[in-house]
């Protein structure tokens, strides 16, 4: 990999009233950032693209090209035309943008999402090698650095869908517009305020079935290693408000804003680990996988940046039960050992051969993690 990290978490020995405080020291160790990657038997991960720096968000249309935002300005295309599991080449189709994370495919156009705008190339797919002028489609959103990035997803409205954190740890800025998923016509339009009272959502997907919109949600930081825990949520009508600031996980009030009562609120449908930075989640629809799997949720943890001992960096399993969450467990993980990290997840996306691909914003590269039966 052309730009591979390895770091080593540090933290400091300091606790104030049960809050830990760290700080992320980078040590640069060697190749490859899968190797010790534990997954159930018969699965298997390898790499799919490499090179592509600070890779997030990803999208991929229907003849197969897998598209990749950044937090480094660029995004990128990687088509993989021999139908082989691996990206041919790696092309940039985007640069110099103000970190475009968030990527989206329809109809010929590949919607970007910067900090403040989301942008449309049209037919793309025709000029990899030549990209077209974007069309701006808004300017209508909050371009704060803090919890910035914007995620992005056409539902099965045909509306396009895109989060808006809050810019702080913890503040009351729903008024303002922040702490949202919004939809928009494809076009351009009005917004819609589809779920509010969220911190910072960086991932979401539509149940197969039911067509309703389930969400990650990353807990604040500052109260301790073990709480508040990360949220997965389900919207079951539009506009439903999900707790935060006055409330974590369901049954936590926030001690300088928890004057609301919890059951003002809807709770989570699983409390995920505190801290673990749950960015990127997908039904899984394909074929690939044992039938158990079909319409589980998969779900990338970024890891903990501030924890005394750092967890997540892995990618879990959400097993449902209709719309009652029976099991949360590690699927992929191998990432972190003896508090060094070797990757940290960022998004995960079912391929059209049924493989999920998970992107890499550390290491720079996005895996590809097949079963074949044992």
């Amino acid at each position: 990999m052309t730009r591979s990290r390895f770091f080593t978490l540090g933290v400091s020995a300091a606790a104030i009233a049960g809050v830990a405080v760290g700080t992320p020291r980078l040590t640069v160790l060697p190749p490859p950032a899968i190797a010790g990657v534990r997954l159930p038997p018969g699965f298997s991960i390898t790499v799919y693209a490499e090179g592509l720096d600070g890779a997030r968000q990803m999208a991929m249309s229907p003849s197969g090209t897998l598209y990749v935002g950044s937090r480094e300005g660029r995004v990128y295309a990687v088509p993989d035309r021999d139908g082989d599991g691996r990206g041919d080449e790696v092309l940039v189709v985007a640069r110099g943008l103000t970190a475009p994370h968030g990527v989206a495919f329809r109809d010929g156009a590949l919607y970007v999402a910067e900090r403040g705008r989301i942008i449309r190339f049209d037919g793309i797919e025709a000029r990899l090698a030549n990209p077209p002028e974007p069309t701006v489609v808004t300017t209508d959103l909050p371009d704060d650095r803090h919890h910035g990035f914007k995620t992005i997803a056409f539902g099965p409205d045909g509306h396009l869908y895109v989060s808006v954190g809050v810019p702080c740890n913890v503040c009351d800025r729903n008024a303002d517009g922040y702490g949202q998923i919004r939809r928009m016509p494809a076009g351009g339009g009005p917004w819609e305020v589809v779920a509010r009272g969220i911190r910072n959502s960086v991932g979401f997907d539509w149940h197969p079935d039911t067509g309703e919109l389930w969400f990650t949600d990353n807990g604040r930081d500052f109260l301790g290693d073990d709480q508040p825990p990360d949220e997965l949520n389900r919207v079951s009508e539009p506009g439903q408000h999900f707790g935060f600031p006055y409330c974590h996980g369901g049954d936590l009030p926030d001690p300088e804003f928890g004057s609301r009562p919890c059951r003002d609120f809807v709770p989570p449908v699983q409390k995920l680990g505190p801290h673990v930075a749950s960015l990127g989640m997908a039904f899984y629809t394909g074929d690939m996988f044992p039938p158990e799997y079909r319409g589980q949720i998969f779900i990338a943890e970024h890891g903990s940046w501030n924890r005394s001992r750092p967890i997540g960096y892995r990618v879990t399993l959400v097993r449902l039960e209709g719309n009652r969450a029976v099991s949360y467990t590690p699927f992929a993980e191998g990432w972190l050992e003896g508090g060094r990290a070797s990757g940290r997840p960022v998004d995960v996306l079912v391929a059209r051969d049924g493989a999920l691909l998970v992107s890499d914003d550390a290491a720079d590269a996005v895996y590809r993690i097949a079963y074949r039966r044992p």
